[in-house]
């Protein structure tokens, strides 16, 4: 089963787009208005997979490593690049 991603996005020029509506699907309430998208799901689905991972090892880089098979430095790196794209996304 595919999941359809979220477009965060405009694939016409490229900007970053806005939620412009929230429904329930229990029961169809709708809520219109432009709403900012939150930092983190403006991230691609792997940086945000990187977070949930480092969260669920409790921010051990070390056992991130070990899961990914990759070495520690590579993984401190990659935390180090993603810590910088965060503080960039909050500034914008």
């Amino acid at each position: 089963m595919n999941k359809i991603k979220l477009p965060t996005l405009c694939p016409s020029c490229s900007s970053t787009l806005n939620v412009s509506q929230l429904s329930c699907p229990h029961c169809s309430t709708a809520v219109s208005g432009t709403f900012t998208l939150p930092v983190l799901l403006k991230l691609p689905e792997e940086e945000q997979d990187f977070i949930i991972q480092f969260v669920l090892t409790g921010g051990s880089l070390k056992e991130m490593a070990s899961r990914t098979g990759v070495s520690y430095p590579t993984v401190r790196n990659r935390l180090d690049d993603l810590i910088q794209k965060i503080k960039h996304l909050q500034s914008v």
